[in-house]
């Protein structure tokens, strides 16, 4: 694939390079493009860690810039069909048009206005500024834990069970403490441990861990998987 868009970034940086490493296969190259918010930063400051390389920022294009390449695509479609010449039956019907005595321009208009229907179907919303003094600091640092962190899911006491039934409820050692995220549990949880995320039941984050409820055929799964 050529591109991998990130909305949440995940805890672990070695799942992030994994996800990101879907662009460089067989000797291709690709482009990840990750959407940051400012609670993240200690995130992607771990990533650039472990990966030794420094995630350049971007600018947001524009609304005339998103229109701007939209023009410039239409206009590169146009040429490819004219250098081809395969268009015998559309030609006619503009000839029949001018001899009804339609101006050629207005013809050539209302035919990219056709071309381009589809823009209506993904409208180019409004984009709000980005401040750069949402984001923390560079000196901050992202709050730690008082204990060292072990992500992987452990079945928590029979007393903690999950109240629906079916569902075992796990405990991750990693809370909002950890800028932790009701996202992050079901994506790494699904991704790891390969079952669907929207099996994944009540989630509940603590300050310094997380409880999730699984389904009790997927527990062992979980934990096996997801451990390694």
């Amino acid at each position: 694939i050529s591109h991998v868009f990130n909305f949440d970034l995940p805890y672990d940086p070695e799942a992030y390079v994994h996800r990101i490493g879907r662009t460089g296969r067989a000797g291709k190259t690709g482009i990840a493009i990750t959407l940051l918010t400012p609670g993240e930063q200690g995130r992607l400051r771990r990533i650039e860690g472990y990966t030794r390389q420094k995630i350049t920022p971007a600018t947001l294009p524009t609304e005339a810039d998103i229109q701007a390449s939209r023009d410039a695509g239409l206009r590169e479609r146009m040429l490819i069909w004219l250098r081809r010449g395969r268009y015998s039956r559309e030609q006619a019907m503009v000839q029949a048009l001018v001899e009804e005595g339609h101006d050629l321009a207005e013809i050539a208009a209302a035919a990219l206005k056709l071309a381009r229907a589809e823009e209506k179907q993904r409208p180019i919303e409004p984009l709000s500024e980005v401040r750069s003094d949402a984001f923390a600091p560079a000196g901050k640092r992202e709050r730690r834990p008082r204990h060292p962190v072990d992500p992987a899911p452990k079945p928590v006491p029979s007393r903690s069970n999950a109240r629906e039934k079916g569902m075992v409820r796990l405990s991750i050692s990693a809370g909002k403490a950890h800028g932790v995220r009701p996202n992050d549990i079901v994506g790494s949880i699904a991704y790891h441990a390969n079952i669907p995320g929207r099996v994944i039941g009540a989630i509940r984050i603590k300050e310094n861990h997380t409880l999730v409820d699984v389904p009790e055929e997927f527990v062992a799964q979980v934990l096996a998987k997801t451990g390694q």
